[in-house]
């Protein structure tokens, strides 16, 4: 349960010197990098989809054990119908050249959001790496894609509903009962969540699971950002102290 996780990590302490079990990132600066180049701002977006790959094999070997990224939000299909469909087939894309790759180096790979909107070609190939990393367990690798946090609240509020009107459900819905219904069941919370660019909103990812996270803005655009950038920051979580709510 979500629950139990989130009391284990609580109870050590998270921090003080223990790198995060689960890193969040919200990958910002891809349009901005390529437009300070006098390039189309898709090309920022393969730029960004190339330091996935590296921030990817790079996470096992400095402790993260779940990694989720903020690929695509709700509120992104307000772009230019042009940079949207570059968008999606960059995610095909990647999703098919990856495919072996994330499979040999044990990482299982998982979406989150609400997937009705999306092609149903890249539907399928979400479906079939999940299938096909299923078994991984040496990295965990969440993409959030057509994914916003209010729009998951209110789907997993409807799930929980349909539970109670069901019988499913035995008196008043708990906590666990409206996370088991979230996108992200069975995941544990973010410990740290990292946002690029210089940029300092939330926008709207993970609002119930980051609650107890800690944040970092970085002023690196996304392409960027290399694993040695992610190294100092993990360090810098090192030094701090949790205390969720308590002395």
């Amino acid at each position: 349960m979500v629950a139990e996780t989130a009391k284990i990590d609580a109870a050590s302490g998270a921090g003080g010197g223990q790198p995060p079990r689960h890193v969040a990132i919200i990958m910002d600066g891809n349009g901005r990098w390529a437009t300070e180049r006098g390039w189309p701002r898709l090309v920022g977006h393969r730029r960004g989809a190339e330091r996935v790959k590296q921030i990817v094999r790079a996470c096992p070997d400095i402790g993260v054990n779940w990694l989720t990224i903020y690929a695509f939000s709700t509120e992104n299909w307000k772009r230019s119908s042009e940079e949207v469909l570059g968008l999606m087939k960059i995610f095909r894309r990647y999703i098919q050249r990856e495919a072996d790759g994330l499979s040999a180096e044990g990482v299982r790979m998982r979406f989150i959001g609400a997937r009705e909107r999306l092609d149903p070609k890249l539907q399928s190939l979400m479906a079939g790496i999940e299938a096909r990393t299923a078994g991984n367990t040496r990295l965990n690798l969440t993409v959030a894609i057509n994914y916003g946090g209010r729009d998951e609240l209110l789907r997993a509020s409807n799930r929980l509903a349909e539970k109670i009107a069901l019988g499913h459900l035995t008196g008043p819905a708990t906590e666990a009962d409206l996370q088991d219904c979230l996108d992200t069941a069975g995941h544990p919370d973010p410990d740290l969540v990292i946002r690029t660019s210089g940029e300092t909103r939330t926008s709207n990812f993970l609002p119930w699971q980051a609650a107890y996270a800690e944040y970092e803005f970085s002023q690196t655009l996304w392409p960027d950002f290399t694993p040695d950038h992610l190294a100092e920051i993990l360090d810098r979580f090192g030094l701090r102290k949790r205390r969720f709510g308590g002395v």
